[in-house]
């Protein structure tokens, strides 16, 4: 079992103010140094998160970073895995406490992936995350292949360009509440379905934006938490799993049979038999409004997805709410940030001190975040849990 003792994190979003990541990695990790009522000097280890060193420009990132927060001395490692970063920076962070190695962790994560460089600098890098050789260097964008996943996922299991439309809709409206949130927008699913077409059937509100940011959590062991802490919410799970690179070289380009198993991992170590009924909340990844429900069906959140998302079982009122954040819809994806932030949500909601607008009535006892780079082709899951009562 790890505590998480402490999470912070900044607004995502443009910066033209002059700052960097060192910045924001500062600003997160301080807020969760003093939500976790510990010293710097009482961390172990460090585990940063980024995806590029292009966005950066700064190779070995964590060593400068623990020079920067106050933690010579510490053990310092850099996780990645494209859009898995941060949560495979998580599951760092809890294998060092697991395994004995540490016993107080700092969990850091940023990218300066919206102000920096062009967007279409940007949108070649990505392409360069997949399989360099066969898509990107052929020009082949994230979007188009995201797009060929969905388009096999739609003749499968019979959704519709509406029903991605309300997932815009939901996603960008719930950050609406989110102060921290980059993209808070009312839209109507008409206004979704007449922006500019991207890569069938994604069109340009379908996608979600590149921000800047950065979240951060400090992990602790039971025994090494100050009293105060040892009710916070506790990482009960992790799994981890790949899929083939590349679209054609899957049975099922539209299924996430990688996220399958990590999640099953994950759910195998937490000792959930059922997700469907004992998860609670989910902050799964939404790079596209469709990749949301591809990961309801592969997480196993419904035997029915399909139907249960169209009667509102995944709204904030219903059964099980999902990306109640805004996801990376709404809130953004600084990438190295993304799934330290979503641990964040889980972990705030579940001790009741999210956002207000957000924040349960119910607090969940069982939350799940999920993250993955490439076409969900490195995969990551975590299960929180709260306290025992």
């Amino acid at each position: 079992m790890v505590l998480v003792a402490g999470t912070g994190m900044t607004a995502f979003n443009r910066r033209k103010d002059g700052s960097g990541f060192r910045d924001w990695a500062s600003e997160a990790f301080e807020e969760a140094l003093v939500a976790a009522q510990i010293g710097r000097g009482d961390i172990d280890a460090l585990v940063v998160s980024s995806e590029s060193d292009f966005f950066s420009m700064q190779l070995n990132p964590a060593s400068v970073l623990a020079d920067d927060l106050g933690l010579a001395g510490a053990a310092c490692q850099r996780a990645e895995g494209g859009g898995a970063s941060g949560q495979i920076a998580v599951h760092t962070g809890a294998a060092l406490i697991l395994s004995g190695c540490a016993r107080r962790v700092a969990v850091v994560g940023f990218e300066p992936s919206a102000s920096y460089l062009s967007a279409s600098a940007v949108s070649e890098l990505y392409g360069y995350s997949f399989d360099a050789w066969t898509d990107g260097m052929s020009g082949v964008s994230s979007t188009a292949l995201y797009a060929l996943s969905a388009k096999a996922f739609m003749a499968r299991c019979g959704a519709t360009h509406d029903d991605f439309a309300e997932i815009s809709v939901r996603n960008r409206s719930h950050a609406c509440d989110n102060p921290l949130a980059h993209l808070p927008l009312e839209l109507t699913p008409q206004e979704v379905r007449e922006s500019p077409m991207i890569s069938d059937p994604y069109r340009r509100l379908d996608c979600s934006p590149l921000s800047d940011g950065a979240a951060a959590l400090i992990l602790t062991h039971p025994d090494a938490a100050p009293e105060s802490r040892l009710g916070c919410a506790r990482i009960s799970g992790i799994g981890s799993a790949s899929d083939r690179v590349r679209l054609g070289d899957r049975a099922d380009p539209g299924f996430f049979a990688g996220k399958q198993v990590a999640a099953k991992r994950a759910y195998d170590m937490a000792e959930i038999e059922h997700p469907n009924r004992q998860i609670e909340l989910a902050e799964v990844y939404d790079a596209y409004s469709g990749a949301q429900l591809q990961a309801i069906e592969a997480l196993g959140l419904s035997d029915e997805f399909m139907t249960e998302f169209r009667d509102g079982v995944f709204t904030q009122s219903g059964r099980l709410p999902v990306n109640l954040s805004g996801g990376l819809m709404g809130q953004g994806a600084p990438v190295g940030a993304t799934g330290i932030a979503q641990a964040v949500t889980c972990v705030r909601q579940i001790e009741g001190a999210y956002h207000s607008g957000l924040q349960l009535r119910e607090p969940p006892r069982v939350a799940v975040a999920d993250t993955h780079g490439g076409v969900a082709t490195v995969c990551a899951v975590t299960v929180f849990t709260g306290a025992p009562q």
